[in-house]
């Protein structure tokens, strides 16, 4: 096995010829060495830099490092000189290049400082204490950017017994009332200690007024090595030892703590003795202390007391001769001895001193020249043992780390117990079955029980069988306990802190941990077979079988609780419904639904809804995936029972939210919420509901999703006729709708009959319908009957007339009594004609007026200037050039060719104008053109041909087939000015350089000439 600590080589000549090693310290990753030649030697491991610095520079004679001191940040280093010229002190920082002499310190040596850990930054030190070995304590601040002391002052002076302060530890502690410190310094012979609030000043200006508190260990011989070392843990101190001539006294730390001065386990010797111990309690922050004798260390030999030591969590390294002891700090036994490879100089003066650095958790041992470093190796993993040994049960429990070191501490126990007799460690001698027999026949079924646990946590996962069987006995074990606990004590179930309470407790717990490997079905019959519910209702809901834990609840009457388990997340939700046998009547049964599993919201969804509909709707509202189509069985069971009058109806209120809230298009539930609404005595929600379009705003969707068909047979069986109105018209049947709202209200019929706008002929027999039953049904005077026949008539905005209405009328009706409709009627129809007369007079009066703007249009005009230009060719319009030739179909105006005037001013020669808006339209509009322009020059010529200047009348007054075509033409190129158009606005799109220019635009590339075959000519100037 590995050992607890190592020893290795860090650094071979560190003191790099600057004398030999006299000192060293350490923190975080940084050793700072002193020679015996004046010098400080840092080496930063973390940075991997390392510079020296010569702090004998300046003084007379040969100088030396006395001590050096590093903070745990390693960035403040003091140390002192002595030499021939006295002792000096230094400060310097991790960034400076010159040390700082501290002049209040001259003649003084310091022999221990004390860093305030807490506090302590890399730019500052806070306060720190120096003790010095004139029995002095001083206090000294220094802030890295002030390059200098902040203050030094002097604390505190031992007058009584003056000696020198060889240790020094601080801790402080930040309470409500404020900081308080704590201070522990040894001499040779004593321990002292001291606390306080505020500040150091006042810490130690009030021992001025009482006594110090220390302790003092005097010896025979004069012991000049006396060191103080807490162990650090997450920067706060946890125990502390004294390296003292008597031996090594050692302890816990309480900070803070208010507890009396107890010793817990020091040992005796004759020679102890203490002094000034002060009655006030708050001083005493050390318990648990000791004394380790170093007798204990020599096997018999005269004892050696060690040159130094360091402290680790659970170990002393003790300095003795050219070696390292390390001693167990609970045991006080030697668990290793660590050796040093040593160079063949330094050997004689062997091994100088240990230290520590509490920031990194290493340790460092120096001789003259070298640097060893020891390192931890998990040192805690055999404590388990040591309390062991030392029959501390629980903090050998308290470090074990797995089940066979647990068993161990077990089995030492027992072995202690008188009761067993040391029966559990037969564990490791006899069977399993010879350990549980021994158990039966003493009849002691707690030890037995007991014994199987401690068998389930050594079994091997894969030892399946036999886990599985043992769990099972210890089920039936706790069972029996259980029963035998309720017979002998009948306030057990309501006594909480009773024996049955707790072992009930444990057998949960013990449930819970082996439902894994417990065989359901036999454990199940267990806890029936013992009557235990609870414990099968919990076993039921560990394995999740919700099933049992739902019906056991819906047994109990704790609806509450059975729909909480049902909202767990383990429980399904969207398989499939329970039992369809209590549906009927309804089309909800000619429903398929999908096949499946039941699922327990389903499954107990109708004894629920029974047993408490409010809290069974108010579920259903608050699960999400939950499909309503599957709780109709359920909802059709709660509807078919009687409910009083005002009681709130739960299915309905679930379907309205189904239907208004969460958007369902399942038509069984609205199929379902429309047959609850028709059996209410109050039919004005079954008519919102009906009215409600459901699926507006959807493309192609429908409007509502119930069946009409269904809705309306229902309607017409609960003789709900308001609603059957409503349902024919929805589905178009707009006479059945009438003729059914004329047994309700006319005034309903009247209005389905207006609901007609697109059927002129339907909306009118409708009406009719209405007119036929007003008349029919009115009983007053015949006279009566007709003003109300008169009136009805009003209402139907001109759609009706009299004579509509007159064969509804018995015919002995005298036509006196429709004098005045009928005269009505009669100037309607005179104002009719009237206006029809007026209507074709404007029609007649318009023709005329388009007649003369033809014959106007016939003989406009335009003034052309002799030297207006074609906006084509440029070419004067009126001068007829040698290169034009007459415009094929055009008639010839005497030497002039045809031309096109528009009234914006330009104008085009009829050939030119023909060709440029054939080039600037699109293909087909050019084709049609030039199609145009080919069918007149063929009718031209077959006109002359045909006339032989001959002209008749017929000629003159109709339109041949040319005048046609150049009507046609002049309307293709003449519409509007090419120039001032839409010709014109699309060019602007159109790209500056044609397609079919491209050629052309190739042609203006510049391209570079060769001049590889030119030559150069120089020319002499």
């Amino acid at each position: 096995m590995r050992q607890v600590f190592q020893v290795d080589v860090l650094e071979r000549y560190a003191a790099k010829g600057r004398g030999v090693i006299t000192c060293m310290s350490a923190g975080n990753d940084v050793i700072v060495l002193g020679t015996s030649k004046g010098w400080l030697i840092r080496h930063d491991f973390g940075a991997g830099d390392s510079y020296d610095i010569d702090l004998s520079a300046g003084r007379p004679g040969e100088q030396s490092i006395h001590k050096v001191f590093v903070d745990p940040g390693g960035s403040h280093c003091i140390a002192t000189i002595v030499g021939s010229g006295g002792a000096e002190t230094f400060y310097t920082h991790a960034k400076w290049s010159k040390p700082r002499v501290l002049s209040k310190l001259k003649g003084l040596v310091v022999n221990a400082v004390a860093w305030n850990r807490q506090q302590i930054t890399e730019a500052s030190t806070k306060e720190i204490i120096l003790g010095t070995d004139t029995g002095q304590l001083h206090e000294m601040a220094v802030d890295e950017k002030d390059k200098r002391e902040k203050y030094i002052k002097l604390l505190f002076e031992l007058n009584e017994l003056p000696e020198a302060f060889m240790g020094l530890q601080m801790e402080t502690a930040s309470l409500s009332n404020g900081t308080r410190y704590y201070v522990m310094a040894v001499t040779p012979t004593r321990l002292y200690s001291f606390t306080g609030f505020g500040s150091l000043d006042t810490v130690f200006a009030s021992y001025l007024d009482r006594a110090v508190h220390f302790m003092e260990l005097p010896v025979m011989v004069v012991f000049f090595i006396s060191e103080l070392h807490f162990f650090i843990k997450q920067r706060r101190a946890v125990h502390f030892a004294w390296l003292s001539g008597a031996g090594i006294y050692h302890g816990g730390l309480n900070f803070g703590a208010q507890r009396s001065y107890v010793v817990k386990s020091l040992l005796t010797f004759s020679f102890a003795n203490i002094l000034g111990s002060s009655p006030n309690g708050d001083e005493n922050f050390v318990e648990n202390k000791a004394l380790l004798s170093y007798s204990k260390l020599s096997e018999g030999a005269e004892a050696v007391k060690p040159g130094s030591m360091a402290v680790s969590e659970y170990h002393f390294l003790l300095l003795m001769g050219n070696k390292v002891k390390v001693v167990n700090r609970i045991s006080e036994q030697i668990i290793e001895e660590l050796q040093f490879d040593q160079t063949s100089d330094s050997i004689s003066r062997g091994i100088i001193g240990l230290c520590s650095d509490a920031t990194a958790g290493v340790f460092y041992a120096y001789d003259q020249n070298s640097i060893f470093q020891v390192s931890v190796n998990d040192e805690g993993r055999d404590m388990w043992k040591v309390y062991l040994d030392m029959k501390e049960y629980a903090a050998a429990l308290a470090n074990c780390r797995d089940p066979l070191q647990r068993d161990q501490v077990y089995l030492v126990q027992c072995i202690s117990l008188k009761l067993m007799e040391g029966v559990l460690q037969i564990n490791y001698i006899l069977s399993f079955e010879e350990i549980t027999l021994k158990f039966i026949s003493v009849t002691e079924q707690d030890a037995l029980r007991t014994f199987l646990l401690r068998k389930l946590d050594n079994l091997a996962k894969d030892d399946k069988c036999q886990i599985t069987m043992i769990s099972t006995w210890a089920t039936e074990l706790y069972l029996d306990k259980i029963n035998r606990l309720l017979l002998e004590d009948d306030t057990a179930l309501e006594n909480r802190s009773s024996e049955y309470q707790s072992i009930i407790r444990e057998f949960r717990a013990f449930l819970s941990d082996c439902k894994d490997v417990l065989d359901e079905a036999t454990t199940m019959k267990l806890l029936e077979s013992y009557g235990r519910v609870e414990e099968l209702v919990f076993f039921a809901s560990l394995k999740e079988q919700h099933e049992i834990v739902v019906h056991h609840y819906i047994q109990q009457g704790e609806a509450k609780k059975a729909l909480q388990m049902l909202r767990k997340p383990a429980v399904p939700i969207d398989l499939q419904l329970a039992d369809l046998s209590c549906l009927s009547e309804t089309i909800i049964l000619e429903k398929t639904i999908t096949d499946g599993l039941p699922t327990l919201q389903y499954k107990f969804a109708p004894d629920l809804i029974m047993l408490d509909a409010y809290e069974t709707v108010e579920s259903w509202m608050t699960t999400n995936n939950l499909n309503p189509r599957k709780l109709i069985p359920a909802m059709m069971r709660y509807s078919s029972e009687p409910h009083a009058k005002n009681e709130t109806h739960e299915v309905i209120k679930y379907l309205e939210f189904c239907v208004h809230r969460s958007h369902n298009e399942d038509p069984g539930v609205h199929n379902l919420l429309l047959s609850l609404y028709a059996k209410q005595e109050d039919d004005s929600a079954l008519l919102r509901f009906l009215q409600c379009k459901f699926g507006k705003g959807r493309e192609n969707g429908p409007e509502f999703f119930y069946d009409p068909k269904y809705a309306l047979r229902l309607c017409l069986k609960e003789k709900r006729m308001r609603a059957c109105v409503h349902i024919y018209g929805m589905m178009s049947m707009h006479e059945e709708a009438v003729a059914l709202a004329l047994q309700v209200d006319p005034e309903l019929a009247m209005a389905e009959a207006d609901k007609v706008e697109d059927d002129e002929d339907l909306r009118k027999k409708l009406w009719l319908m209405v007119a036929k039953h007003v008349i029919e049904q009115e009983k007053g005077t015949k006279r009566e009957n007709i003003r109300k026949a008169i009136a009805f008539l009003k209402e139907t905005d001109g759609l009706l007339k009299i004579e509509d209405i007159l064969p509804f009328f018995p015919d002995f009706a005298l036509i006196d009594d429709f004098k005045e409709a009928i005269c009505s009627s009669l100037d309607d129809y005179n104002k009719q004609i009237e206006q029809l007369k007026q209507e074709m007079n404007d029609a007649t009066h318009g023709a005329d007026n388009i007649r003369n703007d033809i014959s106007a249009l016939a003989q406009r005009y335009a003034v052309i200037d002799r030297d207006e230009d074609c906006g084509v060719c440029r070419r004067k319009i009126l001068i007829a050039g040698r290169d034009y030739r007459m415009a094929r179909g055009y008639a010839s105006v005497g030497p002039m060719a045809p031309f096109y005037v528009f009234p914006c001013g330009h104008a085009f020669h009829a050939q030119c104008l023909i060709a440029h808006v054939t080039q600037c339209t699109n293909e087909t509009q050019a084709e049609y053109i030039l199609d145009l322009q080919k069918q007149l020059t063929l009718l031209g010529s077959e006109a002359r041909k045909d006339a032989n200047g001959v002209t008749t009348e017929d000629s003159i007054t109709s339109m041949t087939p040319t005048d046609k075509l150049r009507s046609q033409l002049d309307d293709a190129i003449a519409s509007e000015c090419p120039f001032c158009g839409d010709l014109m606005i699309r060019e602007i799109s159109l790209p500056f350089i044609a397609p079919e220019e491209a050629h052309q635009f190739a042609s203006w590339e510049i391209k570079p000439q060769n001049l590889g075959n030119h030559r150069s000519l120089s020319l002499p100037v």
